[in-house]
Protein backbone atom coordinates (compact mmCIF):
# COMPACT_ATOMS: atom_id res chain seq x y z
CA UNK A 1 0.00 0.00 0.00
CA UNK A 2 1.14 3.27 -0.96
CA UNK A 3 2.25 5.68 1.88
CA UNK A 4 1.10 9.70 1.88
CA UNK A 5 4.49 12.00 2.25
CA UNK A 6 2.91 13.41 4.80
CA UNK A 7 -0.98 14.42 6.26
CA UNK A 8 -2.26 17.26 7.74
CA UNK A 9 -5.16 17.35 10.39
CA UNK A 10 -7.20 20.54 10.76
CA UNK A 11 -9.29 20.72 14.15
CA UNK A 12 -12.07 23.05 13.72
CA UNK A 13 -15.24 23.85 15.62
CA UNK A 14 -18.91 22.95 14.85
CA UNK A 15 -22.24 22.69 15.94
CA UNK A 16 -23.67 19.32 17.40
CA UNK A 17 -26.96 19.78 15.90
CA UNK A 18 -29.23 22.25 14.34
CA UNK A 19 -30.33 25.04 16.48
CA UNK A 20 -27.72 23.76 19.39
CA UNK A 21 -25.67 25.93 21.12
CA UNK A 22 -22.94 23.17 21.93
CA UNK A 23 -19.71 23.30 19.97
CA UNK A 24 -17.29 19.97 20.12
CA UNK A 25 -13.65 19.96 18.42
CA UNK A 26 -13.27 17.39 15.60
CA UNK A 27 -10.61 16.93 13.37
CA UNK A 28 -11.87 16.67 9.45
CA UNK A 29 -10.42 14.44 6.95
CA UNK A 30 -6.85 14.32 6.30
CA UNK A 31 -5.65 16.68 3.90
CA UNK A 32 -2.26 15.75 1.77
CA UNK A 33 0.31 18.02 0.99
CA UNK A 34 2.31 18.28 -1.92
CA UNK A 35 2.46 15.75 -4.90
CA UNK A 36 1.10 12.66 -2.40
CA UNK A 37 0.40 9.15 -3.78
CA UNK A 38 -3.34 7.84 -3.82
CA UNK A 39 -4.23 4.65 -2.30
CA UNK A 40 -6.92 2.70 -4.95
CA UNK A 41 -9.95 1.24 -3.46
CA UNK A 42 -8.92 -2.54 -4.14
CA UNK A 43 -5.79 -1.53 -1.78
CA UNK A 44 -7.98 -0.13 1.28
CA UNK A 45 -10.77 -3.34 0.64
CA UNK A 46 -13.26 -0.16 2.20
CA UNK A 47 -16.61 0.00 2.05
CA UNK A 48 -16.65 2.24 -0.88
CA UNK A 49 -14.75 -0.80 -2.52
CA UNK A 50 -17.65 -1.95 -4.40
CA UNK A 51 -19.23 1.55 -5.15
CA UNK A 52 -15.86 2.73 -6.81
CA UNK A 53 -13.83 -0.56 -7.82
CA UNK A 54 -10.36 0.84 -8.35
CA UNK A 55 -11.14 4.21 -8.81
CA UNK A 56 -8.49 6.51 -7.11
CA UNK A 57 -8.90 10.05 -5.24
CA UNK A 58 -6.62 12.53 -6.61
CA UNK A 59 -6.80 14.88 -3.18
CA UNK A 60 -5.41 18.23 -3.26
CA UNK A 61 -4.80 20.50 -0.64
CA UNK A 62 -7.99 21.95 0.54
CA UNK A 63 -9.76 24.96 -0.62
CA UNK A 64 -9.91 27.31 1.52
CA UNK A 65 -13.54 28.73 2.50
CA UNK A 66 -13.77 32.62 2.41
CA UNK A 67 -13.27 32.31 -1.90
CA UNK A 68 -15.34 34.80 -3.27
CA UNK A 69 -17.39 34.47 -6.59
CA UNK A 70 -19.05 37.23 -8.62
CA UNK A 71 -22.25 36.44 -9.43
CA UNK A 72 -25.44 38.18 -11.04
CA UNK A 73 -28.20 38.93 -8.13
CA UNK A 74 -31.40 38.37 -9.94
CA UNK A 75 -33.80 41.17 -10.63
CA UNK A 76 -36.66 41.58 -8.08
CA UNK A 77 -39.67 43.88 -9.08
CA UNK A 78 -41.23 43.65 -5.42
CA UNK A 79 -40.56 46.27 -3.20
CA UNK A 80 -39.11 43.73 -0.80
CA UNK A 81 -38.28 39.94 -0.72
CA UNK A 82 -35.68 37.42 0.70
CA UNK A 83 -33.90 34.39 -0.25
CA UNK A 84 -33.11 32.22 2.65
CA UNK A 85 -31.59 28.44 2.82
CA UNK A 86 -33.62 26.62 5.11
CA UNK A 87 -31.24 24.64 6.42
CA UNK A 88 -29.24 27.13 7.97
CA UNK A 89 -31.10 30.07 7.86
CA UNK A 90 -28.48 31.89 6.01
CA UNK A 91 -30.02 34.65 3.53
CA UNK A 92 -28.83 34.43 0.08
CA UNK A 93 -30.29 37.27 -1.41
CA UNK A 94 -32.58 40.63 0.40
CA UNK A 95 -34.17 43.34 -1.13
CA UNK A 96 -35.24 45.61 2.07
CA UNK A 97 -35.61 42.02 3.87
CA UNK A 98 -35.43 44.13 7.24
CA UNK A 99 -38.16 46.95 5.99
CA UNK A 100 -41.90 46.70 7.58
CA UNK A 101 -44.48 45.53 5.04
CA UNK A 102 -48.16 44.65 5.47
CA UNK A 103 -48.04 40.86 5.23
CA UNK A 104 -51.87 40.08 3.80
CA UNK A 105 -52.52 36.53 4.08
CA UNK A 106 -49.38 35.02 4.26
CA UNK A 107 -50.04 35.86 7.52
CA UNK A 108 -51.74 32.33 7.85
CA UNK A 109 -48.58 30.73 8.06
CA UNK A 110 -48.42 31.63 11.44
CA UNK A 111 -51.79 31.10 12.29
CA UNK A 112 -51.86 27.50 10.84
CA UNK A 113 -48.05 26.94 12.77
CA UNK A 114 -49.38 28.02 16.36
CA UNK A 115 -52.55 26.23 15.18
CA UNK A 116 -50.81 23.09 14.89
CA UNK A 117 -48.59 23.41 17.73
CA UNK A 118 -50.80 23.54 20.07
CA UNK A 119 -54.30 21.29 18.90
CA UNK A 120 -54.99 18.24 17.52
CA UNK A 121 -56.26 17.79 14.12
CA UNK A 122 -59.31 16.01 15.26
CA UNK A 123 -60.73 18.79 17.62
CA UNK A 124 -63.70 20.22 17.16
CA UNK A 125 -63.80 24.19 16.62
CA UNK A 126 -67.10 26.04 17.05
CA UNK A 127 -67.35 29.26 15.50
CA UNK A 128 -68.95 32.36 17.23
CA UNK A 129 -70.54 35.68 16.28
CA UNK A 130 -67.68 37.50 16.83
CA UNK A 131 -65.09 34.92 14.31
CA UNK A 132 -67.92 35.07 11.49
CA UNK A 133 -68.87 38.98 11.41
CA UNK A 134 -67.12 42.31 10.60
CA UNK A 135 -64.55 41.09 8.30
CA UNK A 136 -63.71 43.74 5.59
CA UNK A 137 -65.97 43.94 3.16
CA UNK A 138 -64.94 41.88 -0.35
CA UNK A 139 -62.48 39.74 2.07
CA UNK A 140 -62.18 36.17 1.42
CA UNK A 141 -64.77 33.67 3.00
CA UNK A 142 -66.58 29.98 3.48
CA UNK A 143 -69.64 31.65 4.81
CA UNK A 144 -68.68 30.01 7.89
CA UNK A 145 -71.63 31.45 10.29
CA UNK A 146 -72.22 31.58 14.07
CA UNK A 147 -72.63 28.10 15.28
CA UNK A 148 -71.03 26.02 13.05
CA UNK A 149 -68.29 23.24 13.29
CA UNK A 150 -65.40 21.96 11.61
CA UNK A 151 -62.51 19.93 12.75
CA UNK A 152 -58.97 21.63 12.94
CA UNK A 153 -58.16 19.43 9.96
CA UNK A 154 -61.42 21.20 7.97
CA UNK A 155 -60.54 24.18 9.44
CA UNK A 156 -56.90 24.29 8.09
CA UNK A 157 -57.97 23.47 4.72
CA UNK A 158 -59.96 26.04 4.68
CA UNK A 159 -57.68 29.01 5.86
CA UNK A 160 -54.73 27.29 3.73
CA UNK A 161 -56.38 26.79 0.43
CA UNK A 162 -59.45 28.81 0.35
CA UNK A 163 -57.49 31.59 2.57
CA UNK A 164 -61.03 32.35 4.30
CA UNK A 165 -60.66 34.78 7.00
CA UNK A 166 -62.89 33.80 9.49
CA UNK A 167 -61.71 30.53 9.83
CA UNK A 168 -58.98 32.71 10.72
CA UNK A 169 -60.56 33.80 13.43
CA UNK A 170 -62.27 31.03 14.56
CA UNK A 171 -59.07 29.14 15.04
CA UNK A 172 -57.36 31.43 17.06
CA UNK A 173 -60.58 31.86 19.18
CA UNK A 174 -60.28 28.25 20.03
CA UNK A 175 -56.56 28.48 20.83
CA UNK A 176 -56.49 31.27 22.75
CA UNK A 177 -59.76 32.43 23.37
CA UNK A 178 -60.01 35.46 21.59
CA UNK A 179 -58.33 37.22 18.75
CA UNK A 180 -56.28 39.82 20.90
CA UNK A 181 -54.92 36.99 22.85
CA UNK A 182 -53.74 34.86 20.06
CA UNK A 183 -52.26 38.19 18.72
CA UNK A 184 -49.93 38.23 21.81
CA UNK A 185 -49.08 33.87 21.38
CA UNK A 186 -48.29 34.99 17.52
CA UNK A 187 -46.05 37.54 18.35
CA UNK A 188 -44.52 35.47 21.63
CA UNK A 189 -43.71 32.99 18.99
CA UNK A 190 -42.07 35.06 16.64
CA UNK A 191 -39.81 36.59 18.51
CA UNK A 192 -38.74 32.70 19.21
CA UNK A 193 -37.97 32.66 15.61
CA UNK A 194 -35.85 35.08 15.58
CA UNK A 195 -38.34 37.44 14.23
CA UNK A 196 -37.29 41.33 15.49
CA UNK A 197 -39.00 43.60 13.18
CA UNK A 198 -42.72 41.81 13.35
CA UNK A 199 -45.71 42.83 14.91
CA UNK A 200 -48.88 40.74 14.21
CA UNK A 201 -52.70 42.13 15.22
CA UNK A 202 -54.76 39.38 14.06
CA UNK A 203 -54.79 36.16 12.72
CA UNK A 204 -55.77 36.97 9.01
CA UNK A 205 -53.85 39.72 7.69
CA UNK A 206 -56.69 41.82 6.95
CA UNK A 207 -55.82 45.46 7.34
CA UNK A 208 -54.30 46.93 10.32
CA UNK A 209 -52.20 49.61 10.38
CA UNK A 210 -49.80 47.65 13.66
CA UNK A 211 -50.08 44.53 11.30
CA UNK A 212 -46.51 44.20 9.68
CA UNK A 213 -43.48 42.17 9.13
CA UNK A 214 -40.89 42.27 7.26
CA UNK A 215 -39.70 39.58 3.94
CA UNK A 216 -36.63 38.08 6.47
CA UNK A 217 -38.95 37.57 9.45
CA UNK A 218 -41.54 35.73 6.77
CA UNK A 219 -38.99 33.80 5.78
CA UNK A 220 -37.97 32.93 9.45
CA UNK A 221 -41.39 31.76 9.88
CA UNK A 222 -42.09 29.71 7.29
CA UNK A 223 -39.06 27.92 7.89
CA UNK A 224 -40.28 26.92 10.78
CA UNK A 225 -43.91 26.25 9.39
CA UNK A 226 -42.17 23.72 6.70
CA UNK A 227 -40.78 21.62 9.33
CA UNK A 228 -44.23 20.70 10.27
CA UNK A 229 -44.75 17.59 8.33
CA UNK A 230 -48.83 18.03 8.90
CA UNK A 231 -48.60 21.83 7.66
CA UNK A 232 -46.44 20.39 4.10
CA UNK A 233 -49.02 17.93 3.72
CA UNK A 234 -52.30 20.18 3.99
CA UNK A 235 -50.87 23.08 2.54
CA UNK A 236 -49.61 21.51 -0.87
CA UNK A 237 -53.36 19.65 -1.14
CA UNK A 238 -54.55 21.08 -4.52
CA UNK A 239 -58.18 20.04 -4.24
CA UNK A 240 -59.75 19.01 -0.84
CA UNK A 241 -63.59 18.39 -0.43
CA UNK A 242 -64.84 20.94 2.26
CA UNK A 243 -67.52 19.83 4.26
CA UNK A 244 -71.82 21.46 4.20
CA UNK A 245 -71.96 23.88 6.67
CA UNK A 246 -75.06 25.67 7.75
CA UNK A 247 -75.69 27.87 4.84
CA UNK A 248 -73.47 26.18 2.23
CA UNK A 249 -73.34 22.72 1.14
CA UNK A 250 -70.27 20.45 0.55
CA UNK A 251 -67.94 21.68 -1.78
CA UNK A 252 -64.15 21.66 -3.32
CA UNK A 253 -61.85 23.98 -2.61
CA UNK A 254 -58.37 24.77 -3.81
CA UNK A 255 -55.32 26.47 -3.91
CA UNK A 256 -54.24 29.60 -4.45
CA UNK A 257 -50.55 29.04 -4.93
CA UNK A 258 -50.77 29.35 -8.95
CA UNK A 259 -46.85 27.97 -8.99
CA UNK A 260 -48.13 24.55 -7.29
CA UNK A 261 -50.39 23.36 -10.60
CA UNK A 262 -48.43 21.28 -13.15
CA UNK A 263 -51.14 22.01 -15.67
CA UNK A 264 -50.80 25.84 -14.61
CA UNK A 265 -47.59 28.32 -16.62
CA UNK A 266 -46.10 29.19 -13.23
CA UNK A 267 -45.66 25.65 -12.49
CA UNK A 268 -42.05 25.59 -10.26
CA UNK A 269 -41.20 21.94 -9.29
CA UNK A 270 -40.64 20.91 -6.03
CA UNK A 271 -42.71 23.32 -4.21
CA UNK A 272 -43.06 22.06 -0.46
CA UNK A 273 -45.40 24.72 1.02
CA UNK A 274 -46.26 28.38 0.49
CA UNK A 275 -49.02 31.20 0.54
CA UNK A 276 -50.44 34.04 -1.37
CA UNK A 277 -51.32 37.42 0.19
CA UNK A 278 -53.59 40.17 -1.12
CA UNK A 279 -54.80 43.61 0.37
CA UNK A 280 -55.20 47.10 -0.57
CA UNK A 281 -52.51 48.14 1.91
CA UNK A 282 -50.02 44.92 1.08
CA UNK A 283 -50.10 44.46 -2.36
CA UNK A 284 -49.56 40.88 -3.09
CA UNK A 285 -47.34 39.39 -1.09
CA UNK A 286 -45.83 35.74 -1.49
CA UNK A 287 -44.30 33.17 0.09
CA UNK A 288 -42.65 29.85 -1.21
CA UNK A 289 -40.94 26.83 0.02
CA UNK A 290 -39.24 24.89 -2.57
CA UNK A 291 -36.80 21.54 -2.51
CA UNK A 292 -34.39 20.11 -5.13
CA UNK A 293 -31.45 17.63 -4.67
CA UNK A 294 -31.52 18.05 -0.79
CA UNK A 295 -31.64 21.37 -0.92
CA UNK A 296 -34.12 23.64 0.72
CA UNK A 297 -34.66 27.04 -0.01
CA UNK A 298 -37.72 30.26 1.21
CA UNK A 299 -38.58 32.93 -1.15
CA UNK A 300 -40.76 35.77 0.26
CA UNK A 301 -41.79 38.62 -1.96
CA UNK A 302 -43.76 41.62 -0.36
CA UNK A 303 -45.24 44.88 -1.48
CA UNK A 304 -45.31 43.26 -5.68
CA UNK A 305 -47.77 44.68 -8.40
CA UNK A 306 -48.71 41.55 -10.14
CA UNK A 307 -44.79 40.26 -10.23
CA UNK A 308 -45.12 37.91 -7.18
CA UNK A 309 -45.02 35.02 -9.42
CA UNK A 310 -42.39 35.92 -11.75
CA UNK A 311 -40.08 37.47 -8.74
CA UNK A 312 -40.81 33.93 -6.85
CA UNK A 313 -39.02 32.06 -9.65
CA UNK A 314 -36.13 34.10 -10.39
CA UNK A 315 -35.28 33.66 -6.79
CA UNK A 316 -35.30 30.44 -6.12
CA UNK A 317 -33.61 29.88 -9.83
CA UNK A 318 -30.88 32.13 -8.24
CA UNK A 319 -30.93 29.65 -5.47
CA UNK A 320 -30.50 26.36 -7.05
CA UNK A 321 -28.43 27.29 -9.83
CA UNK A 322 -25.88 29.27 -7.64
CA UNK A 323 -26.41 27.32 -4.31
CA UNK A 324 -22.65 26.08 -3.58
CA UNK A 325 -21.11 29.74 -4.07
CA UNK A 326 -23.99 31.19 -2.62
CA UNK A 327 -23.64 28.76 0.79
CA UNK A 328 -19.35 29.12 0.89
CA UNK A 329 -19.22 25.86 -1.66
CA UNK A 330 -17.36 25.76 -4.56
CA UNK A 331 -19.36 25.63 -8.26
CA UNK A 332 -18.66 25.01 -11.40
CA UNK A 333 -18.09 28.59 -12.35
CA UNK A 334 -15.15 29.21 -9.23
CA UNK A 335 -13.60 25.47 -9.36
CA UNK A 336 -10.95 26.95 -12.43
CA UNK A 337 -9.72 29.67 -9.82
CA UNK A 338 -10.07 27.45 -6.33
CA UNK A 339 -9.51 24.14 -7.75
CA UNK A 340 -10.14 21.04 -6.57
CA UNK A 341 -9.85 18.85 -3.09
CA UNK A 342 -11.84 18.90 0.60
CA UNK A 343 -13.35 22.40 1.07
CA UNK A 344 -14.79 23.99 4.21
CA UNK A 345 -17.85 26.53 4.32
CA UNK A 346 -18.06 29.04 6.82
CA UNK A 347 -20.67 27.04 8.63
CA UNK A 348 -17.56 24.19 9.51
CA UNK A 349 -19.31 21.84 7.06
CA UNK A 350 -16.56 19.45 5.16
CA UNK A 351 -17.64 19.11 1.48
CA UNK A 352 -15.23 17.63 -1.59
CA UNK A 353 -14.67 19.40 -4.64
CA UNK A 354 -14.33 17.15 -8.10
CA UNK A 355 -11.98 18.62 -11.00
CA UNK A 356 -14.77 19.19 -12.86
CA UNK A 357 -15.73 21.66 -10.41
CA UNK A 358 -19.02 20.07 -8.66
CA UNK A 359 -19.32 18.73 -5.18
CA UNK A 360 -19.34 14.47 -4.90
CA UNK A 361 -22.82 13.83 -3.61
CA UNK A 362 -23.96 10.20 -2.51
CA UNK A 363 -20.60 8.19 -2.76
CA UNK A 364 -17.40 7.40 -0.69
CA UNK A 365 -13.75 9.23 -1.20
CA UNK A 366 -10.69 7.26 -0.61
CA UNK A 367 -8.35 9.94 0.91
CA UNK A 368 -4.97 8.51 2.34
CA UNK A 369 -5.98 5.18 3.05
CA UNK A 370 -9.62 6.20 4.68
CA UNK A 371 -12.94 5.89 3.47
CA UNK A 372 -15.11 9.03 3.70
CA UNK A 373 -18.81 9.33 3.10
CA UNK A 374 -20.47 12.30 1.41
CA UNK A 375 -24.12 12.37 1.61
CA UNK A 376 -26.65 13.93 -0.81
CA UNK A 377 -25.97 17.42 -0.29
CA UNK A 378 -22.29 16.79 -0.70
CA UNK A 379 -22.04 17.14 3.19
CA UNK A 380 -19.40 14.79 4.50
CA UNK A 381 -21.30 12.47 7.31
CA UNK A 382 -20.02 11.94 10.70
CA UNK A 383 -20.74 10.12 13.57
CA UNK A 384 -23.64 8.14 11.60
CA UNK A 385 -24.60 5.32 9.28
CA UNK A 386 -24.32 5.59 5.68
CA UNK A 387 -27.49 5.25 3.50
CA UNK A 388 -25.31 1.71 2.49
CA UNK A 389 -24.69 0.32 6.20
CA UNK A 390 -21.55 1.96 7.52
CA UNK A 391 -20.77 3.47 10.87
CA UNK A 392 -18.19 6.12 10.64
CA UNK A 393 -17.24 8.31 13.33
CA UNK A 394 -17.03 11.87 14.76
CA UNK A 395 -14.11 12.44 12.07
CA UNK A 396 -15.99 11.45 9.05
CA UNK A 397 -13.73 8.16 8.60
CA UNK A 398 -15.35 4.69 8.12
CA UNK A 399 -13.21 2.13 10.88
CA UNK A 400 -13.50 -1.59 10.26
CA UNK A 401 -15.00 -3.43 12.88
Amino acid sequence: MKKWKSLLGITIAMSLAAGSAAMAEITVPPIPLGDAAVTTAEESGGPGAALNPGAPVETQAAVQSGSTVSLTEPVVVAEGAVLMDAATGRVLYGKNQDQQFYPASITKVMTALLVLENCRLNETVTFSASATTNLESGSVSLGITAGDQLTVEQSLYGLLLKSANEIGNGLAEHVSGSISGFAELMNARANELGCRNTNFANPHGLNNSSHKTTPYDMALILRAALQNENFRKIDTTLTYNFPATKNAQARTITMGHKMMYPSDSRYYEGIIGGKTGYTSLAGNTLVTGAERNGVRLIAVVMKSSGTHYTDTKVLLDYGFENYDALTGGIGAAAASTAGSGWFQDSQGAWYYIEPAGSRAKSCWILDGGDWYYLGADGKLLQNTITPDGYQVNENGIWKAS
